[in-house]
């Protein structure tokens, strides 16, 4: 059945060297790759939005679906076969044409190089084949009907710039760069920042500010002051305390956004690689579920959502924020199984038979004291603060503690590899969780050196992996919903990530000096970290004026309707709201 054609009304509005100037944004968090077939990082990934489109979008209204590369798009054969069609007025940034081919090129790159597979690769598991039969069609055949939009999964690249590449895994992509969105890539210096320049290309229109400098700092300290002096003109990812100081401030506009992310701790429970032969040197005694059922117990999240974060966010209870009520899992988080008691923790490691050793820590079954390694990222004020708390919480039901904090390339590479025994862990989501449950599959575990897939926590689980198939072919929404809340269920149960709070996100920019800053979701969201680029593509200099007619993915009735495309399935009549999935480009 056709899907009702989608409008792309296209913005005039150009910016002029009379009213350019260059948007300062601090960068305080490791960049780990600027290839998009291979940055997880949330540092990297939301960079690469602003130079990568997708063929649908979200809208900064609601998160609806929008129009991007393609203008509209349909589904046929069941469900199993969509149709989306570029227009003739893409472009890429050097002024060649953007067309189906270079979306078809993107989609089976990855298919076929598993080099390439790291950032998005699982996301396209049901995919059989994509096809360009021309310069304006391209056609994604799936093995089975799906709930998410394949039009969202990945970030188109150009074939003219790639296909020429011997080895397109090996491109750093750091200098004078081709994309399709609003600003892209003119220099990246580790150690320095990335430079991004304005696309005047860009098919909605070229924004107001002619570039945006992503400046390095060694800590977020650093850039709050750098901010204050007038430094730079952007800090996002605060800290409490750094939001506080910050909020009445002159000169300086603060916002807080919804929660649309988790940060956690996870547990290794005995890490295994891909082939399920054992990795990384993870504490025996933590593959015992009883052992990290009482970790969770031992831990009081309240306390640190109260005193580490001065309450800027919401206790969590599974992976997916309550930002995003259809996916959440709704039930009081103080009282989950393995809520903070530590009366019943030591109960538990009681009957486990993990004896209290006259130094007031427990012993093992080889009767030595249990001692953990707790993994943070030094330049993440608020992991050194839970870390403080943890440490005694858990010397109180007998389980000894040390900590140490690293980089965050550092820290990452540990618990990819399973050199950790508990560490904190945060992803961020898009409202489809339908990725972020794809990563907590088997197949999602990496290669013995690190190498391949990305996992969220090092789960494995049969129940789960067929748990996951379900609902990424169930298109009756509410049993869909039904189905991701059972898999967070069934996370929480092996006791592996323990989902402390939704932190807010918390922004802080020169309103002197910039305004025009869109968020996403418009009333409560964030201006950074989007599943998009509205928020700094809308950007301009004080005084400039409002800039009428530019795109953010609403504001006129086409946009709203497109939003809200509802396509009809053959498939026992079923209709569903289709949704762009989350990226994964999170992770901390």
């Amino acid at each position: 059945m056709t899907a009702m054609p989608l409008a792309t009304s296209v913005s005039a509005n150009a910016s002029s060297s009379e009213n350019s100037s260059s948007l300062k944004i601090a960068l305080s968090s490791d960049i780990d790759s600027l290839n998009p077939f291979l940055a997880i990082f949330a540092t990297s990934t939301n960079i690469l939005r602003f130079q990568y489109d997708s063929l649908v979008g979200y809208s900064a209204k609601d998160f609806s679906e929008v129009p991007a590369l393609a203008s509209e798009w349909e589904t046929s054969n069941g469900g199993k076969t969509w149709t989306f069609t570029i227009p003739d007025d893409r472009k890429w940034s050097d002024g060649k044409r953007l067309t189906a081919e270079d979306a078809a090129w993107t989609f089976n790159a990855i298919k076929k190089n598993d080099e390439l597979k790291v950032a998005h690769g699982s996301a396209l598991q049901n995919i059989e084949s994509v096809t360009a039969p021309d310069p304006t069609t391209l056609v994604i055949n799936l093995a089975s009907p799906q709930a998410p939009n394949p039009g969202t999964v990945l970030p188109i690249v150009p074939k003219h710039v790639w296909a020429e590449l011997d080895q397109p895994a090996k491109f750093n992509n750091a200098k004078n760069t081709v994309g399709s969105g609003p600003f892209v890539i003119k220099e990246y210096t580790k150690g320095t920042g990335v430079t991004m320049t304005a696309n005047t290309h860009f098919y909605r229109g070229a924004p107001s500010i002619d570039e945006v400098d992503f400046v390095r700092y060694k800590s977020s300290d650093a850039a709050v002051a750098a901010l204050r002096s007038g430094e730079i003109d952007f800090v996002s990812d605060l800290t409490p305390a750094q939001y506080q100081a910050l909020k009445d401030e002159d000169g300086i506009t603060v916002n807080v956004g919804d929660g649309t992310r988790y940060t956690s701790m996870s547990i290794n429970p005995g890490v295994e690689d891909r082939k399920g032969r054992p990795m990384g040197n993870g504490a025996e005694v933590l593959h015992d579920k009883a052992v990290r059922k009482a970790i969770y117990m031992g831990i009081d999240n309240e306390t640190l959502l109260k005193k580490v974060f001065n309450g800027l966010g919401e206790l969590a209870t599974g992976e997916v924020p309550a930002a995003y009520p259809q996916y959440h899992w709704d039930t009081d988080p103080k009282k989950l199984p393995h809520a903070f008691n530590p009366e019943k923790a030591n109960e538990l490691l009681d009957e486990a038979g993990y004896q209290m050793g006259s130094n007031g820590f427990r012993l093992n079954k080889k009767g030595e004291p249990i001692e953990l390694r707790l993994l943070g990222v030094s330049t993440d004020p608020t992991h050194q603060q839970m870390a403080n708390y943890i440490k005694p919480w858990l010397k109180d039901i007998g389980i000894k503690v040390t900590v140490s904090m690293n980089s965050f390339a550092q820290a990452n590479t540990a618990f990819v590899l399973g050199e950790y025994d508990l560490t904190f862990n945060g992803w961020g989501m898009m409202p489809d969780p339908d990725f972020q449950m794809s990563i907590n599959q088997c197949s999602s575990r990496p290669n013995a050196d690190g190498s391949g897939p990305t996992t969220e926590a090092h789960f494995c689980s049969a129940e789960f992996d067929k748990l996951f198939k379900e609902q990424h072919r169930e298109l009756n929404q509410e049993k869909r919903s039904q189905l991701i809340i059972e898999m967070q269920k069934l996370i929480y149960q092996a006791a592996i990530n323990d989902p402390i709070l939704y932190p807010a996100s918390l922004e802080a920019y020169n309103s002197d000096r910039f305004a025009g800053f869109v968020k996403q979701p418009a009333k409560t969201g964030v201006i950074t970290g989007q599943s998009g680029y509205w928020g700094l593509y809308n950007a301009e200099p004080v005084g400039v004026g409002d800039r009428t007619g530019v795109e953010t993915g609403f504001g006129n009735t086409e946009w709203i309707i497109a939003g809200a495309v509802v396509v009809a399935l053959a498939i026992g009549a079923t209709v569903l709201i289709r949704r762009r999935r989350a990226t994964q480009g999170e992770r901390e």
